[in-house]
């Protein structure tokens, strides 16, 4: 068996594991392309056919049946049914093919996956600890086979635009953790996916018979508190220096629980700071195509929640680090909510939003706001569909000869327009990104490739420079670092088709630039927990797991 260079992963077959044993792990199983000497060196001969396939022609094989459904639900349960059985041949096609397969995996399609998960569940992947492990969460993790570099925890009580699903948000952790082995190369042996399940509280999914969490209320307050704390606790205790992703967390935890562990384990939260990186990087592109500062921006956010609030404080200090204050930073940054206007009189304010409480008029609504802010950017990440409507379009191609519209959020029903929207309603003067795949749009006789604000650009570099450094903690500083290093990645050749970050199938050489970036960071700022630098881009490429086999 052919030797793995990805960090802390050795021999992929270890020599105690024989025949079936070997054929139903995913992590071992290669199938039909089991050599003559690897099937007698693990007990295969005749448990296979006899002849010996490359992983390329498997390839062929599973995408000339694949390519023949057409459900998108379909499409998902067979790349599942992939994953389980052979993980190198499903990341070798996930990398090969990343721009098909993408929105399969991860957003939009992982969104009706985990509607339906109780429908399409086959064999569980990650770990499901619930409320009743209390006291044991250290022992239930101990019965994970492989080590853990990386966790993405979720409670699936937000997920995507879809609200609380429970158990069933199991989707976006393994979805998630596909991108960082796909994107970043970071070894599958390494990720854990983790539901945390303390509940549902939508009673159609609690009570759809084929729902597989408990079946009651969540549990909330200092229960709740306690059992994340035993949780984290244990995590670090059972998988030292593991770095943990916080995942689709209902806004009154995920800004309380990214603040309480973000300064004593290497955490974050990607709704709040991937989505701040990834859409200050677009925000850096847009900026390029116009040539203006970016002290000169007003924007407009349709939304006030962990994503608006984590893309406000990541502008904010790019603007600090441009020589404003605080102070006057934050006051070019404005949230709409379903209440209107976010404005400081108001006496309904989450304290998350109270930074961005300024000093205004009651407005009612995105179209008021537009008109009496005038701003150069609106960012959607309201999760409500079709509200960046033609008024507002109009509105900002009005006062702006580049108009500014990030249209964030997914899945594709919870955009807030769509591209050709965009660029139709601003004569195609429109700088546009967007949360869910839009096709390229021809308008005038000018074609325009709109590219997505997506945190698969961010999140895996982020993971694999944390790995690679052994951070102690993931700083501002190495978002604020990765958003840079996107931003310098897209072409000429890119912004004069409207596409604000690079090509999708570059993403690998995009994860090692920011990787490289971040663990730089980590090293200058003292917070690596390895004393020898590993920040060099030749180093992390190195460190990256291939899925494709070697001849």
């Amino acid at each position: 068996m052919h030797k793995v260079d990805s960090i802390g992963v050795g021999d992929r077959t270890p020599k105690d594991r024989r025949g079936l044993d070997v054929l139903r792990d995913p992590l071992l199983n290669r199938g039909t392309a089991f050599t003559d000497a690897d099937r007698d060196a693990y007990g295969l001969r005749g448990l296979l056919p006899a002849h010996v396939h490359t992983q390329k022609e498997q390839a062929d094989r599973f995408l000339s049946t694949f390519r023949k459904l057409t459900d998108p639900l379909d499409k998902f349960v067979a790349l599942n049914a992939l994953h389980d059985r052979n993980e190198d041949l499903f990341f070798s096609i996930l990398v090969d093919h990343i721009d098909e397969m993408q929105p399969l995996v991860y957003t939009p399609v992982v969104g009706l996956a985990c509607q339906k998960f109780g429908q399409v569940f086959q064999r569980p992947r990650g770990m499901f600890i619930s409320i009743k492990d209390r006291g044991n969460i250290a022992n239930v993790l101990r019965n994970w086979p492989y080590d853990a570099g990386i966790i993405v925890v979720t409670d699936g009580e937000r997920i995507l635009g879809l609200g609380d699903l429970g158990a069933h948000g199991m989707g976006i952790p393994v979805g998630k953790l596909s991108l960082y082995t796909a994107c970043a190369g970071i070894h599958p042996r390494l990720c854990l996916p983790v539901t945390l399940d303390v509940g549902c509280n939508n009673d159609a999914v609690r009570n759809d018979p084929f729902y597989v969490g408990l079946r009651q209320k969540r549990v909330t307050g200092q229960e709740y508190d306690d059992f994340v704390e035993e949780f984290m606790t244990a995590a670090q205790e059972v998988f030292p220096g593991v770095v943990i992703q916080f995942e689709d967390f209902a806004n009154h935890n995920a800004f309380r629980l990214l603040e309480k562990y973000r300064g004593r384990i290497a955490s974050f939260n990607d709704d709040i700071q991937g989505t701040a990186a990834v859409a200050l990087a677009g925000l850096f592109s847009a900026l390029r195509i116009t040539s203006e500062p970016l002290t000169d921006q007003r924007i407009v956010f349709l939304g006030a929640g962990e994503a608006a609030t984590g893309i406000a404080d990541l502008i904010a200090s790019a603007m600090v680090a441009q020589g404003m204050t605080l102070e006057a930073a934050r006051k070019t940054c404005w949230l709409v909510d379903s209440k209107g206007l976010v404005v400081k009189s108001r006496t309904d304010l989450a304290h998350h939003k109270l930074n961005y409480a300024h000093e205004h008029a009651p407005v009612a609504d995105l179209l008021g706001a537009v008109k009496a802010l005038k701003p150069t950017a609106i960012i959607g990440v309201s999760a409500v569909g079709g509200t960046f409507t033609k008024e507002v379009l109009e509105e900002m191609a009005r006062f702006n000869k580049r108009p500014i519209v990030f249209a964030l959020s997914n899945p594709t029903s919870q955009a807030e327009c769509t591209a050709e929207e965009a660029y139709r309603h601003t004569g195609g003067r429109a700088l546009f990104a967007c949360g869910s795949p839009f096709d390229p749009v021809t308008l005038n006789g000018q074609t325009f490739v709109p590219r997505q604000g997506n945190n698969s650009y961010i999140f895996p570099g982020i993971g694999l420079g944390a790995i690679a450094s052994k951070t102690k903690v993931i700083s501002d500083e190495m978002f604020m670092k990765s958003a840079h290093t996107l931003a310098q990645l897209v072409t000429e050749a890119d912004l004069a088709q409207g596409s604000l970050y690079p090509a999708l199938p570059r993403i690998r050489e995009v994860s090692a630039q920011i990787a490289a970036a971040t663990a730089g960071a980590a090293y200058e700022s003292g917070i690596a927990g390895r004393i020898a630098a590993a920040s060099a881009l030749p180093d992390i490429e190195k460190l990256m797991y291939e899925p494709h086999q070697r001849a």
